[in-house]
């Protein structure tokens, strides 16, 4: 990765991610191919596309779970996996990019819940581990978090004991009990069957309504119809077209765009 011209905060006044010219290799195979993305404080940002369009690695590398092969991202001003030194990028230490991935709430698509905690542990584990907060103070939070999600009489089940729908619901209740500035979502619902989708995309519904700042990959159109602020479509690594929900998702003029829609309606 090159380090020309690059700076450690963004310039005042940038967005909570702002992404500029991301690229990302698997080998000789070049996924995301320079990718231009700015997310602003309380927005929802979906992303949509074909499978291997680059949507979740680009997520991921917002969180530098796949680090950038090019380009650069911030994150709430502070430029995300590397630290610069005279004109070159090193990357941080493991504890370092630890502690500000603390900062961003992350759900995947197969819950990643440690199986041998109870729901409860679940949710406790790192804000005391990693934030070093009192564990009674977490703990409270963590039941009201359960309250939120519906699922305050599974405190002390563990993870086999629940549906998959239920599992994503304490995995989002895990995420913000971090209490992030920022929450990703990893297609949340792709790995539930059709009648646990409901359920799930309601708690991601009604925290977009709290003014949480989210970006969302998902292939169930109507809701990023219904919840984004805004929608990006990506196709062979590539930002196709950006705009309003209700917009490109009706009215696309891209015909990239038009001939998926077409396609998954």
């Amino acid at each position: 990765m090159t380090a020309n011209d690059i700076t450690e905060v963004a310039p005042t006044g940038e967005p909570i991610v702002l992404a500029e010219g991301v690229r990302h290799s698997f080998g000789r195979v070049e996924v995301l191919k320079g990718v231009d993305l700015r997310v602003y404080a309380g927005e929802v940002v979906c992303l949509i596309g074909p499978s291997g369009s680059g949507k979740s690695t680009l997520l991921r590398c917002v969180n530098h779970l796949e680090p950038v092969s090019g380009g650069r991202i911030w994150v709430d001003g502070q430029l995300v996996g590397y630290r610069r030194k005279g004109n070159k990028l090193y990357e941080l230490s493991d504890k370092e990019i630890c502690r500000r991935r603390a900062d961003i709430g992350m759900v995947f698509q197969h819950f990643n819940l440690f199986p041998h905690m109870t729901v409860l542990e679940n949710l406790v584990e790192a804000p005391c581990r990693v934030r070093r907060q009192p564990k009674r103070a977490v703990a409270e939070r963590a039941l009201d978090l359960l309250t939120q999600v519906g699922l305050s009489d599974k405190r002390d089940a563990y993870p086999a004991q629940l549906s998959g729908g239920q599992q994503q619901r304490v995995a989002i209740a895990r995420a913000l009990c971090m209490q992030p500035k920022l929450m990703l979502f990893d297609e949340p619902t792709s790995a539930l069957d059709p009648e646990l989708v409901g359920d799930v995309l309601e708690v991601v519904r009604k925290l977009a309504e709290t003014g949480m700042t989210m970006i969302v990959v998902t292939h169930e159109i109507g809701f990023a119809r219904s919840v984004a602020d805004r929608v990006v479509f990506l196709d062979g690594g590539r930002i196709i077209e950006s705009g309003p929900a209700e917009e490109v998702i009706m009215s696309p003029t891209h015909e990239r765009t038009q001939a998926f829609l077409a396609a998954v309606r």
